[in-house]
């Protein structure tokens, strides 16, 4: 039987677990750690080659159609009437809307008739992603569409200060932390296989790049693959492995035969791919956090990034990974080449970034969300303002 006693939390999005990315992966980590304390209703596109089914939350799916350009995504249609007979049967506590698509707004329409307090998330940088598919003319449009969304929210969560400054500057207001966490028994380097070292033609001391995420444009992943060439020139029998699927997987699997292409994975032949390996590439410029981050510190990898998203906010150049400025795409391959120079200061770097990585749990992340979704207003006020006086551990 339901308790209904417990407040209940309704979360709108257009991913949610089983979907394989870093928005649905978040969600689905704060619904697992909440769902002690609150019932959980999630609102969701359907699909049909997935089961909405969750013993623990309420899965609430309205019609859909695939997102262009992310044929494995959808977005959900305007739900405005079902979404009030939900709400009036039974009124949430609050109310998170972690995208902006035409389900997120109707959401929001409702939740204000209703004057239900709405929390937004910005998870995504979809005004950036507009110039990796052709429409970068309509980056100033859709910088206005979010603009205008999130002025209507009591609060906009960010994962980053970065991102925070960012979306400021774009006119958002009221705006507050949220980072994300890892799961430490999961992705560690006591995953680490020999025999799967082997199937990939590697030795235990045969450096072994590895890269995690969409395999698509805003990705940045053909620079990976650029510095890993770059190494391969040094090093002939280093290796590269590839996790993920995207629009570009086909021509790059075409264009490098000899990289090990994995296609999405999850559960132990993930962690176990992770801990495998030994450097780990975030080539992305468009990512608001990037959870792999943090699964590839867990994991004891060293970490090649751009200093922006979760690397800046969590990691130190030199001592936790090897960070350079944006768009410096040659320093990108030099630090590549680096560690696969200098096998004995990339686990110095792995072990370090791997010893942060124990600090951030997603029980702490869970509590915060739910502190500020549940906040009052006299609370609120006692803050001057919460992207100033939130802290994540200190950078090391």
């Amino acid at each position: 039987m339901v308790d209904q006693d417990r407040p209940l939390i309704s979360i709108v999005t257009e991913t949610f677990t089983p979907d394989i990315n870093g928005v649905a992966m978040t969600l689905g980590m704060l619904v697992d750690h909440l769902k002690g304390r609150f019932r959980i209703q999630v609102i969701k596109p359907g699909r049909r080659d997935q089961q909405a089914t969750s013993p623990d939350s309420m899965i609430v799916e309205v019609p859909s159609a695939p997102i262009p350009g992310y044929p494995e995504m959808r977005f959900g249609f305007p739900a405005g009437a079902r979404i009030t007979r939900l709400w009036q049967d039974e009124r949430p506590t609050a109310v998170y809307i972690a995208t902006q698509g035409p389900l997120g707004w109707s959401a929001l329409k409702i939740a204000r008739r209703l004057n239900i307090r709405v929390t937004s998330g910005f998870h995504t940088n979809f005004h950036l992603y507009s110039r990796y598919y052709g429409f970068g003319w309509l980056s100033a449009l859709i910088s206005l569409y979010l603009r205008r969304f999130h002025a209507q929210t009591h609060r906009t969560l960010a994962p980053t200060r970065q991102t925070i400054r960012e979306i400021e500057q774009m006119g958002i207001r009221n705006t507050a932390l949220l980072s994300r966490g890892v799961d430490t028994e999961r992705f560690t380097p006591a995953r680490r296989s020999a025999a799967l070292r082997a199937r990939w033609g590697a030795q235990e001391d045969t450096p072994v790049i590895i890269y995690v995420g969409r395999v698509a444009a805003e990705k940045n992943v053909e620079l990976a693959v650029s510095a890993f060439r770059r190494s391969q020139q040094e090093v002939p029998e280093a290796r590269m492995i590839i996790v993920g699927s995207g629009p570009l997987l086909t021509k790059l699997k075409a264009r490098n035969p000899d990289i090990h292409f994995t296609g999405s994975l999850t559960g132990a032949p993930l962690y176990e791919h992770y801990a495998s390996a030994d450097i780990f590439l975030f080539p992305s410029q468009s990512d608001t956090f990037g959870n792999v981050i943090l699964e590839a510190m867990a994991s004891g990898l060293a970490i090649v990034s751009f200093d922006t998203a979760a690397a800046r906010e969590l990691l130190t150049h030199s001592r936790s990974a090897l960070l350079l400025p944006e768009s410096d795409t040659d320093a990108f391959s030099r630090h590549t080449l680096s560690l696969v120079l200098q096998p004995s200061f990339a686990r110095r770097l792995g072990l370090s970034a791997c010893a942060k990585a124990q600090q951030l749990d997603w029980n702490t992340i869970a509590n915060q969300f739910s502190h500020l979704l549940m906040q009052t207003d006299s609370e609120e006020h006692s803050h001057v303002r919460y992207s100033d006086n939130q802290r994540l551990p200190t950078r090391g």
